[in-house]
């Protein structure tokens, strides 16, 4: 099992990412949600030129909010800083693009980003479109030291839906996910590898990340403690949280069946009665994404949505988790940074968790 950070991408990050590859983490992973954090890029980039060995990805590069030829200059500039340690995630966007009150990007203009940036990135021309113009495009510079597409860079793609989990088969190398569920990951993985051998691909070894957070309770601690909701509840309520439509506003997509009475609490008694006016309420839902927590939603936070959601209890009970988890297929933990401080959780994980996996 290979662990990750999880960033709300904040520029100092870089001190955090050299920490969490002190304490055996084998990953960092960065947010592109331009509204709320900083720049994905320049927050690599720094942990890039300040790290050695651990690996640098989105999670995820919102595919469409930058024409795909940008997407791929730019990752393939952080390859030029950490050759060999870059992972590209992409998706249609849930954050990036609702915070701007935009829906997902199509999936077919997902295919077609990935078709482009895939192409770049072997050192290929690709054909890119502008309305009715087409024009064959590629890296013009590639051997002067500006970019690396020498050294591979994995696709990896977000995807819940049955349409984006079989796009996966058919274009990456890795699926992301959330959840902490063993048979939907090992249910999705079975038709992921479906998909990719009718496409006529082997992914017989697919790369698994799971976006979650976690905390090591200390002895007697309850799960509701304050330090425990600090360090995980913006988390744990993003199960809870809702996709934006002013015309057709639901319930958010990530509750599995466990909380989903506590996913319609939140709609009626928190969405609901927002005081934003609709046409900017996706300001007021997003506020807080991943960082911290809105005022009243600490009261939708029970021990059964936080162990739904996150990696929390002692270092054995998380450890019995984790190898359930890795039973079912997935490959990568990533444990998302509430707020702008990953220290206490690097330590706590690290000394309790990976250095006895």
């Amino acid at each position: 099992m290979d662990f990750g950070i999880s960033f709300p991408t904040y520029i100092r990050c870089w001190q955090d990412a050299q920490m969490a590859e002190e304490y055996g983490f084998s990953h960092t992973w960065f947010y592109d949600s331009q509204m709320c954090y900083s720049d994905v890029y320049a927050s690599m980039a720094l942990v890039a030129h300040h790290t050695r060995t651990i690996k640098i990805g989105t999670l995820v590069s919102i595919l469409g909010n930058r024409i795909a030829p940008v997407t791929a200059h730019s990752i393939a500039t952080i390859n030029e800083l950490a050759p060999g340690r870059v992972i590209l995630g992409v998706g249609t966007g849930f954050t990036g693009r609702n915070v701007m009150g935009m829906p997902p990007i199509p999936l077919n203009t997902l295919r077609e980003h990935v078709e482009i940036i895939r192409d770049l990135l072997a050192g290929r021309e690709a054909v890119y479109r502008e309305g009715s113009r087409e024009r064959h495009i590629k890296f013009i510079h590639p051997e002067r030291g500006y970019i690396n597409v020498h050294d591979h860079i994995p696709i990896h793609m977000a995807a819940n839906g049955p349409k984006a989990i079989a796009m996966t088969g058919e274009l990456a190398e890795g699926w992301i996910t959330i959840g902490l569920e063993p048979d939907y990951i090992a249910d999705s993985l079975r038709q992921i590898r479906a998909a990719a051998s009718a496409a006529g691909r082997d992914l017989s070894e697919i790369y698994c990340t799971n976006l979650t957070s976690a905390c090591v309770l200390r002895p007697g601690e309850s799960i509701l403690s304050d330090r425990v909701i600090q360090q995980i509840g913006p988390m744990a309520i993003l199960l809870l949280h809702t996709n934006w439509d002013p015309s057709d506003i639901k319930v958010g997509p990530f509750a599995p069946p466990a909380v989903s009475a506590a996913a319609k609490a939140y709609f009626d008694e928190h969405i609901l009665t927002m005081k934003t006016p609709m046409d900017r309420r996706f300001q007021e839902m997003h506020l807080g994404h991943l960082a911290f927590l809105r005022e009243g939603e600490r009261a939708y936070l029970t021990p059964e949505l936080i162990k739904a959601g996150t990696l929390t209890g002692s270092g054995p009970e998380i450890i019995d988790r984790i190898r359930e988890l890795e039973a079912a297929g997935v490959t990568n933990i990533a444990l998302n940074v509430c707020g702008t401080d990953a220290r206490e959780m690097i330590r706590e994980f690290g000394r309790e968790v990976i250095s006895k996996y």
